[in-house]
């Protein structure tokens, strides 16, 4: 039993080295023989349609389109299309209440979910390129600019930027962990885009060519579906770490954990319906960045359990002792992020780094047992996050009102309702 216990153990060594470590280490090799290197143009600048799907989002909704009409792009190539998937607090008003010609807006009656309303407004899109955004993400100013000048090589069909947490006086547990793994999935896409071959996108801030676009399934992620079937049809999909998003991590680690499940559950969903679109290179990279992502909380069992058994052996003994004072603190983490108290890096990165394993292997499951999420509750904590973003560029004098919390009086309003069966 011993040889087997020392194999366990170092299987789950050269797994969670491999994902972590060994993975990235070999894209940058991969990257030394094959390398994507776009022409890109700055004066490239085609017509943008802004999509937003928005459930009961009336603390961000408002900025969220005022941010948006402003950015800096010129204004007869931008619209902005928002749907409301049958909202019941006041975000209809609120959009009702947007007359700037490039905004529209329609309703779903029934509640769908994301991607159902994704679908609806890609059908009134005019803009050659998608622009998938959050309703509680604010986006940079120049953020469009940057990521649209990618398409000027037609080899590219998607381009995604980079994600970050909004800094506050008080840091939480689970916002310390999350700002960690951002930064690493940040590195992992980068090492990626020199590829030509970031795997999946950030939902927060992404853009596609319109003729790429495919109806959307209900229970999967749109940026997963979407990067996955458009790298299968050989188009080259980038990471731009300049073009931002910043959004207000949730404090709470029980929101964070549903969050990561949901998100794991739909790329286990994902990767069997789309299993024909992966093969070769981005076979290699949703097997390396996804599946072994998914069982990690298998090598840290195999870790744990085989230098418990081999405690007499010295070597496993001190893996034993290294590993005890990591669930130590992981310990103590969980306990400072459920009472929403201040946390330090000691304790947040064991802490969400288990957490979120645990998550993983929990969706993992839900999807074999069938569990779906067409829709899914937004996590509260993370909503209401007005910051002091500056907006540049030209304002929309009714963006520039929503800021403000005016009551736009309108006698005209380009909002529309559809009913569940229509298009």
């Amino acid at each position: 039993m011993t040889h087997a216990f020392e194999f366990l153990f170092w299987l789950g060594v050269v797994w969670l080295g491999y994902v972590y470590v060994g993975y990235p280490a070999l894209l940058c090799f991969v990257g030394l023989f094959r390398s994507f290197h776009p022409d890109a143009s700055n004066s490239y600048l085609p017509p943008v349609s802004v999509l937003i799907s928005a459930r009961n989002e009336q603390k961000d909704i408002g900025w969220k389109i005022a941010e948006t009409l402003a950015w800096n792009y010129p204004r007869e190539l931008l619209e902005v299309l928002v749907a409301s998937d049958a909202s019941e607090d006041g975000t209809d008003e609120i959009l009702a209440n947007v007359s700037d010609p490039r905004f529209r807006a329609l309703r779903l009656q029934e509640r769908k979910g994301k991607n159902v309303a994704l679908n609806r407004l890609h059908e009134l899109a005019r803009g050659e390129l998608l622009f998938f955004t959050d309703a509680n993400s604010h986006i940079e100013s120049a953020c469009l600019r940057k990521m649209v000048h990618h398409f000027a090589d037609p080899r590219v069909g998607c381009v995604t930027g980079s994600e970050r947490t909004i800094r506050e006086e008080e840091e939480f547990v689970a916002t310390i962990g999350t700002r960690a793994f951002l930064g690493y999935e940040s590195l992992v896409n980068t090492l990626e885009s020199r590829l030509g071959s970031v795997l999946v996108c950030d939902g927060s801030v992404f853009c596609i060519r319109s003729s790429l676009f495919s109806k959307l399934q209900p229970e999967l992620a749109n940026d997963f579906e979407l990067p996955i079937s458009i790298g299968s049809a050989g188009h080259a999909i980038l990471f731009d770490s300049t073009a931002v998003s910043y959004e207000k991590a949730t404090s709470d680690p029980l929101e964070e954990f549903r969050r990561k499940r949901r998100i794991c559950c739909q790329g286990v969903i994902g990767f069997w319906r789309l299993r024909h679109d992966l093969h070769g290179l981005r076979g290699w990279q949703f097997f390396s960045r996804k599946v072994l992502r998914w069982l990690g909380i298998l090598p840290l069992a195999l870790c744990l359990v085989s230098s418990a058994s081999l405690v007499s052996n010295a070597f496993y003994a001190s893996a034993l002792a290294l590993q005890i004072v990591f669930y130590s603190l992981t310990s103590l983490g969980w306990l400072l992020a459920a009472r929403k108290r201040l946390g330090s890096r000691a304790t947040a990165f064991p802490f969400y780094f288990v957490m979120v394993n645990i998550a993983a292997f929990t969706g993992f499951l839900d999807a074999l047992f069938g569990r779906r999420f067409n829709v899914w509750e937004s996590p509260a904590h993370s909503r209401g996050a007005r910051t002091e973003v500056p907006l540049q560029g030209e304002k929309s004098p009714v963006a520039e009102a929503i800021v403000q919390g005016q009551n736009l009086s309108i006698a005209q309003r380009p909002y529309t309702e559809l009913e569940p069966e229509k298009r």
